[in-house]
């Protein structure tokens, strides 16, 4: 019984290590911000959708981190710090998704590209508008 409990969970947390990498180069994601005037819904949320928010990642799941990137309340509000409107170097989100600070985000996954990084940037010296 327990070599089949044991067995279960390696093949379980497996698919979840799987489920957080990619194996194509580039970035996990097609999303593509203009030089100004980003918006949330266009391209902030769809880019989170497809490289931060699955299972045992920035989902809404019980146990994850405590960092929630489904919603607009969730990353902005959710934990200080993360979003600082109007200071994208004073913004976690920011100085992680650059590697600045602690791991680079996403980990063990391909890196967001200079463009979605600097987007991401651009909406938070935008003010971090939910637009």
């Amino acid at each position: 019984m327990r070599t089949w409990k044991g067995l279960a969970m390696v093949i379980w947390l497996s698919l979840l290590v799987a489920r957080c990498k990619d194996e194509n180069p580039g970035s996990p994601s097609d999303i593509a911000f203009p030089p100004t005037n980003v918006s949330y819904v266009r391209q902030v949320q769809p880019l989170f959708n497809q490289a931060c928010n699955f299972v045992g990642c920035h989902d809404d799941g019980q146990g994850q981190g405590k960092l929630k990137l489904t919603s607009y309340y969730n990353t902005v509000f959710g934990l200080a710090g993360v979003v600082v409107p109007g200071k994208p170097e004073s913004s976690t989100l920011v100085l992680r998704i650059q590697g600045s600070v602690g791991m680079r985000m996403p980990p063990d996954r391909n890196q967001l590209d200079d463009n979605q990084i600097n987007g991401i940037r651009t909406w938070i010296a935008e003010g971090a508008k939910d637009n």
